[in-house]
């Protein structure tokens, strides 16, 4: 998950530089030989993971709108729906960081990891300082 401009730009830099390469790959791969749906399936892995880096661009840039998905489907997401919300509202790590009282670097750290193994009590501090309200809803799963 994109967490900053930062990242945002490094990435669409990349996948700018990867257009590139991929179509110096395909024309490699028909030099040497392969079949176009030959081609097409050695690049196959390479597209999907190109397709998916192009969906957190715009997932990001969805957030930088200031729009919140409205759910996440399980509590293991909770690290995702405290960035995005963050994101959505156009906060650096800096100034939640000082909402928090903590330093930049452990609210890089906490988001680097998706906020993986806190407390309920911590995600609740964080929400708060987000001015966010999380609800939790329960369901039997068949």
């Amino acid at each position: 998950m994109i967490r900053t401009d930062k990242e945002y730009n490094e990435l669409k830099e990349r996948l700018s530089q990867a257009k590139n390469l991929l179509e110096i790959q395909r024309q490699q791969f028909l030099d040497a030989g392969l079949t176009d749906k030959e081609v097409v399936r050695a690049l196959a892995p390479t597209m999907s993971f190109q397709k998916q880096q192009f969906e957190e661009l715009a997932f990001y840039e969805h957030l930088k709108q200031g729009k919140i998905p409205p759910a996440f489907h399980s509590f293991s997401a909770i690290g995702k729906l405290l960035i995005a919300s963050r994101i959505a509202q156009g906060l650096s790590q800096k100034q939640l960081a000082e909402r928090l009282n903590v330093s930049e670097s452990v609210i890089s750290r906490d988001e680097k990891n998706e906020y993986h193994g806190i407390t309920a009590e911590r995600a609740q501090r964080i929400a708060e300082a987000l001015k966010i309200n999380v609800e939790l809803r329960a369901a039997v799963c068949s």
